[in-house]
């Protein structure tokens, strides 16, 4: 009676520890089952169908054949992925074209020359010779000084002076005829001298009251009219010669040594969109700016129409180098290693490994210094397949990608990305039925397509 009261709950408890161990082994299988999907794509599916034909006694499908696997490998894969034949790349050929090497910075533009004027004397304005902005010829007069006791100064000091040389004239005569003494005639010609002296004196002083253009250029804007009085040294007006315009530019101190006279300068101001203006470089300055590790280069650019003015900002463009057949191939063609450079080199049908020595890039391209010619092929897409030197490459059009994926054939070596949802639905008719809460681990039970007949149920030898 003991018994029959015990045996029951013992049973139940064994059976609920069995439920619990198929369980656990069924997570686990599921689990491995993953495991083995992820780390080689398409494995189980083969091994199913392989097992399942064995089982049945069916016959293996022959190659090419109707019922032959689909396995979606990349053509010339062999076992493992491996590449067993040519590796599809993308290639693109080695070519000339006009490089030009230059830097940018920025410059400000200075006149040819650039005069302040200043009077040298005090004194009075009485007139005003120019118009603000006006153009003027050299020696124009532009401010004239109150001169009347200068003027009456230079009268005196030509009376004088006639009277001395009459003096002169007198005694040279009587010291002929031996009336006067040859030291009077000394005295008389001294005079004459200073008279002569003192009216050039007086004559310098006039001038100063003028202020004439020293140059042939343009004037500023003038803040003195007549009647005004100015100090000696005093600021009145600025004159400028436009007609050839200077450009000072600050470039990096690395320069110093490729920057020399006659280098173009391209130059394009805010105020002209649209133009450039071409200067040629004149000199560099001999001592280089401490603070910004600068040197000051200057330029010079001929101003016909006066449209360019002094202290505009541009932006400067220096030429430093030019070449019009420079060897230029892609970017993605280059792959550094460490301090070297190399490419592959389609030669024969190959990718040959070649060093080579880069110079100037620019825009997408680099420039090729050493290691290849005109008309080289080199590999610019697909240098991670090529596992040795010297492997068969097949050069493939990159337009021929559909949708923006890769071109037929072009998957990476040992990938088979299409081998899993082709084997596995030809391998589920002879996987086992999934266990109950496992339906997802096999898509391969999705009806066949539209005009084709299902595939029949594999053997129990299978299970």
């Amino acid at each position: 009676m003991l018994n029959s009261t015990i045996d029951p709950a013992g049973s139940y408890m064994k059976s609920k520890l069995l439920y619990l161990i198929l369980a656990a082994a069924g997570l686990g299988g599921l689990g491995w089952y993953a495991y083995q999907s992820q780390r080689i794509p398409g494995s189980f599916g083969f091994e199913v169908k392989g097992a399942a034909q064995g089982s049945g006694g069916q016959a293996p499908a022959k190659p090419g054949g109707p019922d032959a696997p689909k396995t979606g490998a990349a053509p010339g894969a062999g076992a493992g992925g491996r590449p067993s034949g040519p590796v599809n790349v993308e290639a693109a050929k080695v070519v000339t074209a006009r490089l030009v090497e230059e830097a940018v910075a920025a410059g400000t533009l200075r006149a040819n020359e650039t005069v302040t004027l200043r009077s040298e004397i005090a004194g009075r304005i009485s007139r005003v010779g120019f118009t603000d902005g006006a153009r003027v010829g050299r020696g124009t007069v532009l401010f004239a000084l109150d001169n009347s006791v200068n003027t009456a100064e230079v009268e005196q000091a030509r009376a004088e002076l006639a009277l001395a040389q009459s003096n002169f004239e007198r005694t040279s005569d009587l010291a002929q005829r031996n009336f006067v003494s040859q030291s009077a005639k000394d005295q008389a010609a001294a005079n004459l001298k200073v008279q002569d002296a003192k009216l050039k004196l007086v004559e310098a002083r006039l001038d100063k009251s003028f202020i004439r253009a020293p140059f042939n250029g343009v004037m500023g804007l003038r803040n003195l009219s007549a009647g005004d009085f100015v100090k000696d040294g005093a600021d009145l007006a600025v004159i400028e010669d436009i007609s050839t315009m200077k450009v000072d530019v600050r470039l990096p101190e690395r320069y110093l040594g490729r920057i020399k006279s006659g280098m173009p300068i391209q130059l394009a101001f805010d105020s002209m969109p649209g133009k450039t203006f071409t200067a040629r470089l004149l000199a560099v300055d001999a001592q280089i700016d401490a603070n910004g590790r600068s040197l000051l280069a200057r330029g010079s650019l001929p101003n016909p129409d006066g449209a360019l003015r002094s202290g505009m900002f541009a932006k400067a463009r220096v030429v430093l180098r030019e070449n019009p057949q420079a060897l230029m191939l892609p970017e993605e063609a280059v792959i550094p290693q460490g301090n070297d450079v190399f490419v592959y080199r389609i030669e024969s049908g190959k990718a040959m490994r070649t060093q080579i020595q880069v110079g100037q890039r620019s825009d997408g391209k680099v420039e090729v210094l050493k290691g290849l010619s005109e008309g080289d092929q080199v590999v610019t897409a697909g240098q991670l397949r090529l596992q040795r030197d010297g492997q068969e490459v097949k050069v493939i059009d990159p337009n021929r990608r559909s949708g923006g994926g890769p071109a037929a054939g072009a998957s990476a070596p040992g990938a088979t990305p299409s081998a899993a949802p082709t084997a596995a639905p030809t391998a589920a008719p002879s996987a086992a039925p999934a266990p109950t809460g496992t339906a997802s681990a096999a898509p391969s039970a999705a009806p066949a397509p539209p005009g084709t007949s299902a595939p029949a149920p594999a053997p129990a030898a299978s299970r």
